[in-house]
This record gives structure tokens, C-alpha cells and sequence, in this order.
């Protein structure tokens, strides 16, 4: 993911927790104008890592979703997966036929 697309993301994240741009900036310690700075794309402003952390977390998100390659449908993913986890093998094999449409 490039950096237009992490800046998109935090923009898609914000308005998906009810943000304004404000209210992140000030949740994470920054200036009011932190975020509406950063998601106007400015080529010379960057989030560092830890401010990224940070934004991930007041938005009540994870990083896992953050970067999952479509977090629109991660929740749903998610939730497959863990109900992977304690199949039987004999289900997961079921499983795989099925969406292999055998």
C-alpha cells in the first residue's frame, strides 16, 4: 500500500468510527488540524508510525483491518476464519469442496 492509500484509508476509517477530522486529531494528541493536513495529501506531510497506531486505535480499529487488502469486507472474513480455526478437518474438507464447487 502506498502512501495515498494509507491516507485514504484513515479517511475512509475516520468517517466509518463518526470522526470529524478535529476530533481525531485531538483524540491522538495532535494539533486540531493534524488529520484535515494529512488526508489533503500534502506530498511533504507524513503520519509517523506511531501517530499511525494511534489513529488506527481511536478509531476502534486494528491494524489487521487497517491493512487487510479490502477492509470492507474484513469483519466477515474475520469472522470465517475463526470459525476455521475449530472446525473438524473433516469440515474444513467439506468446506473446500464446496467452494472448489465439487
Amino acid at each position: 500500500m502506498n502512501k495515498d492509500g494509507v491516507i485514504e484509508r484513515i479517511s475512509t476509517m475516520r468517517v466509518k468510527a463518526g470522526l470529524s477530522a478535529r476530533e481525531l486529531s485531538l483524540r491522538i494528541g495532535k494539533n486540531s488540524a493534524y488529520i484535515s493536513r494529512l488526508e489533503s495529501k500534502n506530498d511533504s506531510f507524513e503520519p509517523s508510525v506511531s501517530a499511525l497506531l494511534d489513529i488506527i486505535s481511536a478509531c476502534n480499529s486494528t491494524e489487521c483491518e487497517f491493512f487487510y487488502y479490502d477492509p470492507l469486507v474484513y469483519a466477515q472474513d474475520k469472522e470465517i476464519i475463526d470459525l476455521l480455526k475449530n472446525a473438524s478437518s473433516l469440515k474444513k474438507d467439506a468446506i473446500i469442496c464446496l467452494l472448489k464447487n465439487k
